[in-house]
């Protein structure tokens, strides 16, 4: 009886090991996927929050309303984050949430305003190509 392992048991060793250091990679190379896309989510996230906070600024009062809130769908524009990704963002401000479709009327005291945050560099992931989009309500204020 000889102390060690034979040729045979070594093989079958080093099989056993690259078939778990395979499946250890491919789980590596998901989450490194799965994370750029919850990047681009967040990025995403931040662009719109910024238009939000750049819609809200807008005065709607009774006497004033600025010409950025005036009904229709307004003309798509590029969005930087801070780290550089680009982001399409359409706005749609409809007059009369009420009725179907995109109003303008500009004696209403009620705006729907849809901001749509998508990005522009398309990978080939499933995660990256989600577009952000929130709706908001706005009436007339002093």
């Amino acid at each position: 009886s000889e102390n060690g392992f034979s040729l045979l048991e070594a093989m079958v060793a080093i099989v056993i090991l690259l078939v778990v250091l395979l499946s250890v990679f491919s789980v590596f190379t998901y989450s490194v996927i799965y994370n750029t896309g919850n990047n681009i989510r967040s990025q995403s996230l931040s662009v719109l929050q910024r238009e939000i906070e750049l819609v809200r600024s807008y005065k709607f009062t009774p006497t004033v309303t600025d010409s950025e809130l005036t009904g229709g769908v307004k003309a798509a524009k590029n969005a930087t984050s801070a780290d550089g990704t680009s982001f399409k963002v359409e706005v749609t401000i409809d007059d009369d949430p009420l009725t179907a479709g995109t109003q303008t009327d500009s004696v209403k005291s009620i705006k729907e305003i849809t901001i749509k945050v998508t990005p522009t560099n398309k990978v080939d992931s499933w995660q990256t190509a989600v577009a952000t989009e929130v709706v908001l309500r706005r009436v007339r204020g002093n």
